[in-house]
């Protein structure tokens, strides 16, 4: 599909003479566009949820919020955490955007799903043999960024045999790659081992354009491109309503 973005957003650009949009600009936009509407599929998502509650949406094919949801889980990972030695400290994976379960394996087949809880709260817990997290009850916290990168505690401190976590992480930085033809060194798609496609589904196809072109008008100082970049984004945007 990065192919042919590209080539919409240059069929756009050149229509007019507006300007060149080079490779590696191409890039950087692409990767910042899928960015925008990456973490713009949350806020669809809580909206269209509402609307279910308000009995304001539809169901089976109207359902957009299972679709959003579907979309979403593309990005979904399950991996064992690092431990940082001697410590409850386990290191997160350097893609991670939101964690959604924390798994603690403990004796030899038995695993727990741990409660997030909070800084100001876990000292509190742990005051009291009552309240204190156990192997079958355990607990984490969100750490700060270490120089081992972000992290979470977990406890009990001495009980986990492994910890391991469902996360929802980014998406992987879009590369448009190419060789050199010609004497005017035109850039030409050529799919290589480097070249990652967008991550996203098909149908938010328009939406990169758009995005990307919105970039790309601010670069080129071309408000004509942002207008129209705009005015698209707004159809879509009615359109989804």
């Amino acid at each position: 599909m990065i192919n042919d973005v590209r080539i919409a957003v240059l069929a756009v650009l050149n229509k007019n003479n507006y300007g060149y949009l080079s490779p590696m600009d191409f890039n950087l936009y692409a990767k910042q566009a899928q960015l925008d509407i990456f973490e713009s599929l949350f806020y669809s998502y809580n909206n269209q949820l509402n609307l279910e509650n308000a009995r304001r949406s539809g169901t089976e094919y109207a359902n957009i919020s299972k679709g959003i949801s579907e979309t979403i889980d593309i990005f979904s990972d399950y991996t064992t955490l690092p431990r940082i030695t001697t410590s409850n400290d386990y290191i997160l994976p350097s893609d991670y955007y939101y964690i959604n379960r924390v798994d603690c394996a403990h004796g030899s087949s038995s695993v727990s799903e741990a409660e997030l809880v909070s800084n100001s709260k876990i000292n509190l817990l742990l005051s009291s043999p009552l309240t204190a997290p156990t192997a079958e009850y355990p607990a984490y916290v969100n750490g700060s960024t270490t120089t081992y990168g972000s992290i979470i505690s977990v406890y009990p401190t001495d009980t986990m045999n492994s910890v391991n976590i469902q996360y929802i992480r980014y998406p992987k930085d879009p590369v448009w790659t190419y060789i050199v033809l010609g004497d005017d060194d035109t850039p030409v798609y050529t799919p290589s081992a480097s070249t990652q496609d967008f991550e996203l589904p098909k149908d938010n196809f328009n939406d990169l354009v758009i995005k990307i072109l919105q970039y790309a008008g601010v670069e080129i100082r071309e408000k004509m491109v942002i207008d129209f970049a705009n005015n698209e984004e707004q159809k879509n945007n009615i359109e989804q309503q």
